[in-house]
């Protein structure tokens, strides 16, 4: 899933002093002087000529920031000029910045633990975990355009991971009377079905709706995951029906189902720090608990990768999957995949619907492409989120997302993927196995 730039704005750089010496290297304040105003106004003062004079300056001007003690008054007086610069800067100074930290970090004798103490130093910041979490966004920008970042994100990806352990987390239900300032961000973060107005997110968190969220402690104004739910008496097929704001309130003792139709991240720096299979767990259980009379709990997915993928399949791989092997031939002059896409994408906007031909095609690209594995792995991105949570394949849906972003990454078809939850466990050992679970529908249809 996409999730948006981080929160920490860029400013622009201030001009260069061409007046500083180019010899010139930040040095950490004595304990004597450290507690001043104006030493800490001068130290900020240098570390900002000095990152802006020069993309590689000397990295030794670092070294007090790996120092052993993490009580040790210098390095953290330091850290916090680092902390405010780096916030304060625009993106070319920053990457720069990111460069002298990465070879600072490379000259240390231990270097996983020198990284893991320059981390816990920067956490002890005012408002340090946030930084750290935008620090990593831009560390994962860059780790391929500066050398050492991938050395430095490894020690951070490990340490965010038991800062932001699910236990750690708090689970919250969002709804219209959530301060307008939170429910803001769920505009901003929405990644899967863009909210249009505030009457629409309105409906989202309506009464006979649910909306949940991850918070951690230390960030408690920002959704780090949330899911927003709809009920139904059956496995909804439709997304524009589920976001229809026309529609009447959903009667709560009649819902037997509940339909994820939405899950978000909202925080890249977080990416590979997977909490979204306890965000499901825990809601199903609340769920639960509210409304009893629920049996049974599904998704109603996007398939993100389906356009990009069909439109790289050449005709002969087009028609091994669509041909009905029990009875077609083998053709010549099929279309390829480009131009199977294409026909998908104008039947589904077709008032027919582009016919039954067209739309068993559909479904059989689909379930072949929802049934794909490279590294192990599900193809699909939102698929290996819910595989590998234990759902099945449930069902394939035409014309279910009509809007531009579904005809323009799926051709408008979408998918159920139903949590059993008895299943679960065995559902993802025949992921591990390398065969997806699915359900009986889609095994015809393959």
């Amino acid at each position: 899933m996409t999730v948006p730039e981080p929160l920490v704005p860029a400013r622009a750089s201030r001009p260069l002093d061409k007046a500083m010496p180019r010899r010139e290297l930040v040095s950490a304040p004595s304990d004597a002087d450290a507690d001043t105003p104006d030493a800490h106004a001068g130290l900020m003062a240098r570390l900002g000529r000095l990152w802006e004079r020069d993309r590689f300056p000397h990295q030794a001007a670092l070294r007090p920031l790996f120092a052993p003690r993490l009580t040790d008054v210098a390095a953290n007086r330091l850290a916090h000029a680092w902390c405010q610069a780096y916030t304060a800067a625009d993106g070319k100074a920053r990457r720069a910045m990111l460069a002298l930290l990465a070879a600072a970090s490379a000259a240390q004798a231990q270097q996983d633990e020198a990284n893991g103490r320059l981390f816990r130093r920067f956490n002890n910041q005012p408002d340090g975990l946030r930084f750290l979490v935008d620090l990593r966004a831009d560390m994962l920008r860059w780790r391929k355009q500066v050398s050492g970042l991938q050395a430095l994100d490894k020690t951070l990806e490990s340490l965010l991971s038991a800062w932001f352990d699910v236990g750690l987390l708090d689970l919250r239900r969002l709804t219209w009377d959530t301060p307008a300032s939170l429910l803001e961000k769920l505009i901003v973060y929405e990644a899967v079905h863009e909210i249009q107005s505030w009457d629409d997110l309105k409906h989202r968190v309506a009464e006979d709706r649910r909306c949940y969220a991850f918070f951690h402690p230390q960030m408690p104004d920002v959704p780090l995951i949330f899911v927003e739910v709809a009920f139904a008496p059956q496995m909804a097929d439709d997304v524009q029906a589920l976001l229809d704001t026309a529609q009447p309130p959903q009667n709560l003792d009649k819902a037997r189902w509940a339909i994820f139709y939405s899950i978000s991240n909202t925080q890249p720096g977080l990416r590979g720090i997977s909490f979204g299979n306890f965000l499901l767990k825990r809601v199903i259980d609340q769920l639960l608990s509210e409304l009893p009379k629920l049996k049974s709990f599904a998704t109603l997915s996007p398939i993100p990768g389906f356009a990009d993928w069909l439109g790289k399949l050449n005709a002969d791989e087009v028609e091994e999957i669509v041909r009905d092997k029990t009875r077609d031939r083998a053709r010549r002059g099929v279309p390829d995949g480009a131009r199977w896409l294409a026909r998908l994408r104008k039947a589904a906007t077709s008032p027919r619907g582009g016919g039954e031909v067209v739309q068993r095609a559909a479904m059989k690209l689909a379930a072949a492409y929802l049934q794909s594995m490279k590294a192990g792995a599900p193809l699909d991105p939102v698929a290996r989120f819910h595989l590998g949570n234990g759902a099945r394949i449930e069902r394939i849906n035409w014309g279910a997302d009509r809007s531009p972003k579904g005809l323009a990454q799926s051709a408008a078809l979408m998918v159920n993927y139903l949590y059993e939850l008895d299943e679960l466990d065995d559902n993802l050992g025949r992921l591990n196995s390398g065969k997806p679970a699915v359900s009986r529908l889609i095994a015809r249809i393959g």
